[in-house]
Parts: structure tokens; C-alpha cells; sequence
């Protein structure tokens, strides 16, 4: 039977994603990052001193990829992170908190640094978070889609505490890592011929798999 998919496999790892998790405090980040690695959500969450990281293995197209979630304070006094934080990131997710129009409004600037510190293909999914407070809501779904289409960026609404579309921000971003990284692979083989593949070894990329639910499969009115 196939476990949970929260658990470390020992199978041969394929790739390795790193992906960083942005955005001003108190928006959810830690939320996120503990509903997708181990499906939890705690109401009393501590803010995140520093940096922090989790893993999750999952199954891409028949490949083990391991995601390498990174975490951050949104406090400005943390700012000193950025470079090494990034480095080596080929996935961001910015986040915002849908009720407080602030976290929105400084969604350009987070991305501004974003792209200073990081490769200029990293794959971003933009994410309103905190989709269960509607009756709070600051700021519209156009707002953010509209920024979204114009900067290129995938986006998603989500709930943390209602588990809802995280997996699937993760599922999208590691899934189209995943597409890059193979593509830029075949690429490099043909330029190659039989030459060594080494300049690939060392990215860092993540993607999901079966432990994944799809939003379709939702047995929401079931018993277990």
C-alpha cells in the first residue's frame, strides 16, 4: 500500500527543487509550508524567527523528486537572508493575506527583490491566502489576477486552515520546475552528444506526485 507521502522515502532521489515562500509576516507562510509537508495547521502559530525548511517527497511523471520548502520572517529586519536564501531557488511563492490590503500592496516590492536575488527563470505562483475569511476580504480576486497576468505569474487562492488549493500551488509550480528542467535536460543532451551532463547535477527542483490529491478526486461526503 503507498504511504502517505509525508514521510522520507530511502528510493533514489531524482531532483532536488528548491522552492522559497515570500511575503509579508503574518500572511500564512509557516501555515502553508505545514499543511503541504506534513498537512497541518496550527492556530497558535509562532512567527518564524530567521529561516527555516521542510521536505516533502513526491512523484512527478514516474521521477522522485524531493521539494525543499524554504521558509522566512516577512520582517524587514530579516531582510539580510535574501541573497543566500535564494540561492539556488527555482520556485517562489509569494504570498499574501486576502484581508489585509497591505500584504497585497507590497506584493510588487517583494517581487522587485525576488527578481534581484534569483534566477531569472525561477517559477512564481502568486497566492492570496487565507481564502476561508471571505467576509474580511480586502482585496479582490481581479486585483490580484489582473497583477498576476501581467507579471507572468501563476495564481491561486488558498486556505491553509480549510487545506484548500495548497497542494495544488505546490502541485503547479513543482510541475512546471519539472517541465523546465526536463526540457533544458533534453536540450543539453542533444548540444552534448554523449559529453557529461554535470552542469545539471547540482539544480535544485521540486515536483508532486501521488501522495498529491487532485481538487476532482475530493471525497468530501464519504466516511473513511
Amino acid at each position: 500500500m503507498a504511504s502517505g507521502g509525508y514521510g522520507e522515502s530511502n528510493q533514489k532521489i531524482d531532483y532536488v527543487f528548491k522552492v522559497v515562500l515570500i511575503g509579508d509576516s503574518a500572511v500564512g507562510k509557516s501555515q502553508i509550508l505545514a499543511r503541504f509537508a506534513r498537512n497541518e495547521f496550527s492556530l497558535d502559530s509562532k512567527a518564524t524567527i530567521g529561516v527555516e525548511f521542510q521536505t516533502r517527497t513526491l512523484v512527478i511523471q514516474h521521477k522522485i523528486v524531493k521539494a525543499q520548502i524554504w521558509d522566512t520572517a516577512g520582517q524587514e529586519r530579516y531582510r539580510a537572508v535574501t541573497s543566500a536564501y535564494y540561492r539556488g531557488a527555482v520556485g517562489a511563492m509569494l504570498v499574501y493575506d486576502i484581508t489585509k490590503r497591505q500584504s497585497f500592496d507590497h506584493i510588487p516590492r517583494w517581487l522587485e527583490e525576488l527578481r534581484n536575488h534569483a534566477d531569472k527563470n525561477i517559477v512564481i505562483i502568486l497566492i492570496g491566502n487565507k481564502s476561508d475569511l471571505e467576509s474580511q476580504r480586502a482585496v479582490p480576486t481581479e486585483d490580484a489576477k489582473e497583477f498576476a497576468e501581467k507579471e507572468g505569474l501563476f495564481f491561486l487562492e488558498t486556505s491553509a486552515l480549510e487545506a484548500t488549493n495548497v497542494e495544488t500551488a505546490f502541485m503547479t509550480v513543482l510541475t512546471e520546475i519539472f517541465n523546465i528542467v526536463n526540457r533544458n535536460t533534453l536540450t543539453a543532451a542533444e548540444n552534448q552528444g554523449n559529453g557529461n551532463s554535470a552542469s545539471l547535477s547540482g539544480k535544485k527542483i521540486i515536483v508532486p506526485g501521488p501522495a498529491q490529491e487532485i481538487p476532482a478526486k475530493k471525497t468530501c461526503c464519504q466516511s473513511s
